[in-house]
């Protein structure tokens, strides 16, 4: 223990040493408008060349000014989580949290390694130079006093900044997701200094710089350190913004920040214009005009939602809102509606293409943060009350025909049934092959949720970890031979969202010479039959997958049925029907409900041989049940013979009683 005490208190000399002995970085008064009366004393100082002054000027600036507001942090009400307290605390012996994925965190050196890469996963070299660590010390020092923190802190920038210089790569290198291709200094280059990571970093750190302002450990002569540091940062996005996609919005709202937080800086306003021109040009490019956002992944829809607010609350508190039109405003309200709209009762969205679970309280908080923005809104008033004020929206089913999300719906709490249908146009790249597919909550429990992505992109190993959550055959929905889909593009045929037999038909073209039209009927509001037909002249193997959640399942293949025994309370019973011969396989199923994170499930497929030009053709009775003992029989067949383009007429059976459902084109 004596010696751990020791090597400790030699870092933290050492660590003193280092930050001490920093130059004043004179370069740093260039780069602000020292025209404004609250730098006269900084510009006096600087026209004696008194460095050393005019920094001891600046830094007694800031550390009391006024005018500039945070909207993201309450310097009088710091909280601060055990998890963010682990993470401060393993930091002082450079223990980085970098990934929730990768735990326990990997420990990065005495001298530390800003190169190491234990995993071949990009994203844990990516994510280690957003620092997430950094706020939480700023926490942890704000709320005990403990100048270790702060030293540790300044020391671990600096080290950054020597050991991680920006040199010139193509624009292409930073958009690589596998390992390998890129050698030497701008393999390290397109790591730390990728446009993302870099917009993270000029967000964050306009937090670390309240948190630690008044430390000691933050002298003049590291705050001109930061500044030039910030300032080539800030030129680094202006000059390299992705071409599209979240990536671009993260980066513009994050260059409004800078440009907000730091007027001081000569292009201050200019940064700012930057970043609002192109979030008003990008919500009307990225959003459908029914509120979905491009990339057909419930995540990244969240993720822009909050991207687009974050930048209104920055301007609302410092003073520019309207330098976002109105037409950005309902927009982003449109958003917020399509996203609940496609969530279940206990908050969560469904997992389609590369989206994570979110938990509770995160959303809940979500829905806290848009009601500032929106304070009028009784619907959102519902959601971020958890229901004790305001009230739902008033609708149940819900379509947004742009981008392909169909939601059947018979209640907005715990014990609602809720079906949501993926079937949409060609996504971005976090979109998957999947048209058709769905997630079913019944009473409490997801019942069908989506397997999710698992991991994003390194070598080849992480890449087939990847592409097995992406295959289509892993989703509910059709393929032949297990193939991945050749076309994502889906065309909605009717949407019929009221009544006793609310109706939803989709068309893809799937594969060349094989289309799938899937029609799904919401039966009473409590149970789902789902008709798919495999139409064209391709010949093989047609499979309609199932995939269930975790628990036990029993699959009773003489009959195509699967019956769940889950907890007493949401269970489902699933039966297939066919014209043709048809066998029942099991398959490996997986669920991922977070970063390399995953359970297995039940997963099945229904096969067909085609032969023949004929259709192939199904009928899915599917019955959620609080108990699966009291589950009825069914028993379904085609009224039309063949394959009609312009409708469909089936009977079914549930427990004696039948029932015909039909459409007409």
């Amino acid at each position: 223990m004596r010696t751990v005490r020791y090597i400790l208190t030699a870092t933290f000399l050492f660590i003193a040493v280092c930050v001490e002995a920093q130059q004043v970085r004179k370069e740093a008064f260039a780069l602000l408008n020292l025209e404004q009366p609250a730098l006269e004393k900084v510009k006096a100082a600087c026209a004696r060349q008194h460095w050393d002054e005019a920094a001891q000027a600046l830094l007694d600036y800031y550390r009391h000014r006024n005018g500039v507001v945070h909207p993201d942090l309450d310097l009088q009400n710091i909280k601060i989580s055990k998890e963010e307290q682990k993470w401060a605390d393993d930091a002082l012996g450079h223990t980085f949290f970098v990934h929730k994925g990768y735990q326990p965190s990997y420990n990065y050196g005495k001298d530390i390694n800003w190169e190491y890469w234990p995993v071949q996963d990009n994203e844990l070299r990516w994510q280690l130079h957003r620092h997430k660590w950094f706020t939480p010390m700023g926490k942890a020092y704000r709320l005990s006093g403990d100048e270790k923190y702060a030293k540790e802190w300044a020391y671990q920038y600096i080290d950054w900044i020597e050991k991680n210089p920006l040199t010139e790569v193509e624009p292409e290198e930073y958009k690589l997701v596998s390992a390998g291709e890129v050698k030497g200094d701008a393999e390290n280059v397109r790591f730390a200094w990728r446009p993302l990571e870099v917009s993270n970093r000029l967000q964050d750190q306009t937090l670390q710089f309240l948190l630690f302002v008044n430390s000691p450990s933050f002298t003049p002569a590291f705050l001109t350190e930061f500044l030039v540091n910030y300032h080539r940062h800030a030129l680094h996005i202006l000059n390299n913004y992705s071409a599209q996609g979240n990536h671009l919005l993260f980066e513009a709202q994050r260059i409004v920040y800078a440009g907000a937080f730091f007027p001081e800086f000569k292009e201050a306003a200019s940064w700012r214009e930057s970043g609002i021109n192109i979030l008003n040009r990008e919500i009307k490019k990225q959003v459908y005009t029914d509120g979905g956002h491009y990339e057909l992944d419930p995540h990244y829809h969240l993720a822009a939602i909050n991207i687009f607010c974050k930048a209104l609350r920055m301007a609302d508190v410092n003073g520019f809102r309207q330098e976002f039109p109105a037409g950005y405003v309902g927009t982003v309200k449109h958003m917020i509606e399509f996203y609940s709209n496609v969530c279940f009762p206990d908050y969560s969205n469904p997992c389609f293409s590369d989206a994570k679970l979110g938990n509770r309280s995160a959303e809940v908080g979500n829905y806290q943060d848009w009601l500032k923005i929106f304070p009028d809104c009784e619907w959102i008033r519902y959601y971020a009350t958890e229901g004790r004020e305001g009230s739902p929206l008033s609708h149940l089913s819900h379509g947004a025909l742009d981008s392909g999300f169909f939601t059947f719906r018979n209640g907005w709490k715990q014990d609602a049934t809720v079906m949501v249908v993926k079937a949409g146009p060609k996504g971005e790249w976090h979109c998957q092959p999947d048209n058709g597919t769905f997630e079913l909550w019944f009473n409490g429990r997801n019942l069908f949720p989506d397997s999710g992505s698992y991991v994003y992109a390194g070598d080849d190993e992480v890449m087939k970890l990847r592409n097995w959550f992406r295959q289509t055959s892993v989703h509910n929905t059709l393929t032949l031979d297990e193939k991945n889909l050749q076309t994502t593009e889906s065309v909605t045929r009717l949407w019929q969202p009221e009544g006793n037999e609310q109706i939803l038909v989709t068309e893809n073209p799937h594969y060349e010479d094989l289309k799938h039209r899937r029609s799904v009927f919401f039966v009473d509001q409590a149970y789902f039959v789902i008709v798919d037909e495999a139409v064209g002249d391709a010949k093989g193997t047609v499979n309609l997958n199932y995939n269930l959640c975790e628990g036990t399942v029993h699959v009773d293949s003489k009959n195509n049925t699967l019956t769940s025994s889950f907890e007493e309370g949401s269970n489902v019973k699933l039966q297939c029907f066919s014209e043709k011969q048809m066998s029942l396989t099991e398959k490996e199923g997986w669920r991922s409900i977070a970063y390399r994170q995953r359970v297995p499930r039940t997963a099945v497929s229904f096969n067909i041989d085609k032969n023949t030009p004929d259709a192939v053709r199904y009928i899915t009775i599917i019955y959620p049940v609080k108990d699966t003992k009291t589950s009825p029989t069914f028993k379904a067949k085609f009224l039309n013979k063949a394959y009609d383009e312009n409708g469909v007429r089936i009977e079914v059976s549930i427990n004696g009683k039948k029932r015909q459902l039909a459409y007409h084109l």
